[in-house]
């Protein structure tokens, strides 16, 4: 217990998390050889392979399959206690009804419970985050937890160009709580910098507009400016000294190393090879579930963060200080600091996160050109929609003995059915 003072608890931040991230895949060099991509720039993607989408998932199984494994492991006592359950996303399928609606269904949450959905691109479940815990540190619903589930579904094609072969798919379920046993928010230490771009855009469900010229930069502009706002808020934090880790939001690797290079230029000068061994020791660990799942849009930092605690050692990881920079499309961006606590590693293994990226079903790119069609079409409102489940148990399967997963099992009068499969 981390203790509760007059002024609220201790300490606030994240309790458990749980990453979904499908049961199929793709190899990223052979979308960029099937589509004809420039082979000098795969390199720079740092991606080796992409979760995929299949005409059974959507947002809705994302979040579920991903909050599912932290929900059960719940007393009933602390079931009850979750009282604020937020999903961020690009990929909602109503206008008006939230995918937390369907999620607290399938979660059998308490009717206790205030749910709502929170847009902003990439950013979203980060400020949902740090909403939650200004609440839980008002210290006036002591013992309260809030989930906040990132989860999205992206099924961009050839028209996105270099963009496909980034494109992740799944979900990241945090759960919050003044008895934090992952991850501690430092109180105060954050740098905010948001105004309006049109760098990316989703203007229809089954679309996105994309200038990924324009989004690095903004990106990068973003960075610098959440980094400075950060040090106003706290006076004499220096990024090469202050963090013995930095965790950022990972559309792609070769994004999150040039973002890297640029800030220590600015704010820590020195020599070339001095800042790419600084890259390899405070942010490739980080980087490296990236490289096999794909940007999970506001998931992807908290993608990052289990990469982190998973690949660096308990020695460095325990106690260490955390950079991390959140940015969404749009655009909103922020710099914040955290503490990992002893007993993370253990927890986020029990996730056995690895393990199941390996069951994932590889699929070869003339598979992914004939589902890729119909997971798209999946996502448009219609009144009526038919989904072959038959090649659904092949994928299923591998998963089992890590529990049954919700998949999408047909539409009826514009109502969703799913069920556990």
């Amino acid at each position: 217990m981390t203790g509760t003072t007059a002024a609220g608890p201790a300490r606030v931040g994240i309790e458990a998390m749980n990453v979904y991230a499908g049961v199929a895949k793709i190899s990223a060099r052979a979308l960029f050889d099937a589509r004809g991509l420039d082979p000098d720039r795969f390199g720079n993607l740092m991606t080796d392979e992409r979760s995929v989408q299949l005409p059974w998932e959507d947002s809705v199984t994302n979040a579920v399959n991903a909050a599912k494994p932290l929900v059960d492991a719940l007393s009933e006592e602390d079931r009850r206690s979750v009282e604020l359950l937020v999903t961020s996303s690009e990929s909602g399928l109503d206008h008006s009804k939230s995918l937390a609606s369907w999620v607290h269904g399938h979660l059998g949450l308490s009717r206790q419970c205030r749910y709502m959905e929170v847009k902003q691109a990439c950013y979203g479940a980060t400020g949902a985050l740090q909403l939650a815990a200004g609440y839980l540190r008002s210290g006036l619903r002591p013992g309260a937890k809030a989930l906040i589930i990132a989860t999205d579904v992206n099924p961009m094609d050839a028209y996105a160009k270099y963009a496909e072969p980034t494109t992740g798919h799944g979900a990241v379920a945090l759960l919050v709580s003044d008895t934090p046993g992952v991850l501690a928010l430092t109180p105060g230490a954050y740098g905010l910098n948001s105004f309006d771009v049109m760098d990316t855009a989703r203007p229809a469900p089954d679309y996105d507009l994309y200038n990924p010229d324009l989004s690095l930069l903004a990106y990068l502009e973003c960075l610098s400016d959440s980094f400075r706002a950060y040090l106003d808020n706290v006076p004499g934090a220096d990024f090469a000294e202050s963090f013995d880790h930095v965790v950022m939001h990972t559309p792609f690797g070769g994004m999150v190393r040039a973002a890297h290079r640029k800030l220590m230029r600015e704010q820590a000068p020195r020599a070339p090879k001095l800042i790419a061994q600084d890259f390899e020791r405070r942010v490739v660990p980080s980087l490296r579930y990236a490289r096999s799942v794909g940007n999970l849009c506001s998931g992807s930092i908290w993608l990052a963060l289990a990469s982190l605690i998973d690949h660096e050692s308990a020695e460095r990881l325990e106690g260490s200080r955390l950079g991390m920079f959140s940015y969404g499309s749009g655009c909103a961006s922020e710099f914040f600091g955290a503490t990992v606590l002893p007993g993370a590693k253990e927890i986020v293994g029990k996730t056995a996160l690895a393990d199941r990226l390996g069951l994932r079903r590889d699929l070869s790119f003339a598979e992914y050109e004939e589902m890729l069609p119909v997971t798209r079409r999946v996502l448009v409102p219609r009144p009526h929609r038919e989904i072959d489940l038959s090649a659904a148990d092949a994928c299923l399967t591998p998963f089992r003995d890590h529990g049954k997963l919700l998949v999408l099992a047909g539409v009826e009068d514009y109502i969703r059915r799913y069920e556990w499969r």
